[in-house]
């Protein structure tokens, strides 16, 4: 058994001014190393904020690597990295490509430093994800974890970081096994996806656990599950589990919640009770399975489960799942619930025809050009 003292801690983070907080604490305290990965970083606050940190390390003679996806901040010029750069940092643009390949995107956030603390989750490094998630700023969730698990993360990005300026054709040849990673560890599993060969580690972790599942929560900005993941979900509802969907009330992406409620009546037919969070835009990606924590960059949608490079955490720890159950009822306390009878009674032709279009364009149409584009690539 591993020694108190050498176990993995985690704490919630439950919101932005939360998690930048402890973010921006972690690099101020950092010795040996940061790195940081993200989908989108803005200029601005708090952008500014971790740029002047990550200087500040650079100063103290901390090597710092930082890793930012091209597209998700295409509005980022190259030159914001310069002081970086200039103070012996190393910044990377993951798959600068505009042309083949430009699907497959870094959608990871990632802070380790030192190799011995790390933060996960959904939030990126933008102005939108700053508040409570109520009052102000986007819903969200993070994890906090200090303990040997955070060098395996250092591992992850790593890896990452060393491939992410190869063009993609030699990408993916190195990656198309390494994508679909699933690392064991005495505190908790890294489920790690992306496109090329190989399943979706995600998918099939939670297929696993939804076959005896009694409690199931589930918070999901993008929501496009498989028909098998559905179909897991209803037969949990069917058995007289429990299972509770938080969706989004609004979304950044509204063609994304038209597509997601093209899913809600043999959801709810089956019993799955479904809510809309109403006070932000939701943008959390948390999944609780009895004394399961799933926690990361993923949604449960076709971009995550299959194109998009993508870090879980899955975890077995009773008092963490606990107080991600708190976390979850607080938001529920925001939310709308959606009933069968009302929602089957509010349904025009045209709201119908929308939905059906939107599922098509996110559900078929953007796996269809994404192995068009892999296929290109091989």
């Amino acid at each position: 058994m591993i020694a108190a003292q050498q176990r993995t801690a985690f704490r919630w983070l439950r919101h932005g001014d939360d998690a930048f907080a402890a973010m921006l604490q972690a690099i101020e305290l950092a010795r040996q190393s940061v790195r940081l990965e993200t989908y989108i970083f803005s200029a601005g606050e708090p952008g500014n904020q971790f740029l002047a940190a990550l200087l500040r390390a650079r100063q103290r003679g901390v090597p710092v690597y930082v890793l930012v996806d091209a597209w998700g901040s295409q509005d980022l010029a190259d030159s914001y990295w310069e002081p970086l750069r200039q103070a012996g940092g190393e910044f990377r643009w993951f798959n600068k490509q505009t042309h083949k390949g430009f699907i497959f995107r870094d959608h990871r956030k990632l802070l380790v430093c030192d190799e011995q603390v790390a933060i996960l989750g959904g939030f990126n490094l933008a102005p939108e994800y700053v508040g409570d998630g109520v009052t102000r700023g986007w819903c969200d969730v993070g994890l906090h974890l200090a303990g040997p698990l955070a060098a395996r993360l250092a591992e992850s990005f790593d890896k990452m970081f060393t491939r992410a300026e190869l063009l993609h054709r030699s990408f993916m040849r190195v990656m198309q096994t390494g994508a679909h990673a699933r690392i064991s560890h005495p505190d908790g599993e890294l489920l790690m996806s992306g496109p090329g060969r190989g399943f979706s580690t995600l998918k099939r972790a939670l297929r696993q656990d939804l076959k005896d599942a009694h409690d199931v929560r589930i918070m999901a900005a993008y929501f496009l599950p498989t028909w098998k993941l559905r179909r897991a979900l209803q037969t949990v509802a069917r058995r007289g589990g429990r299972v509770q969907l938080i969706l989004p009330g609004q979304s950044d992406v509204p063609l994304a919640r038209y597509a997601s409620r093209r899913l809600y009546h043999p959801l709810l037919t089956a019993g799955v009770e479904i809510y809309e969070y109403q006070p932000q835009i939701l943008h959390a990606k948390l999944v609780l399975i009895d004394d399961l924590t799933y926690i990361g960059s993923a949604n449960l949608d076709t971009r995550s489960l299959y194109i998009n490079y993508e870090l879980s955490l899955r975890l077995r720890d009773e008092r963490l799942t606990e107080v991600g159950r708190q976390f979850f009822a607080d938001c529920l306390a925001h939310s709308e619930r959606i009933r069968r009878e009302d929602w089957k009674s509010s349904r025009t032709l045209w709201h119908k025809l929308l939905e059906r279009w939107a599922y098509f364009m996110l559900a078929r149409m953007d796996l269809f050009l994404a192995r068009r584009q892999l296929a290109g690539l091989r």
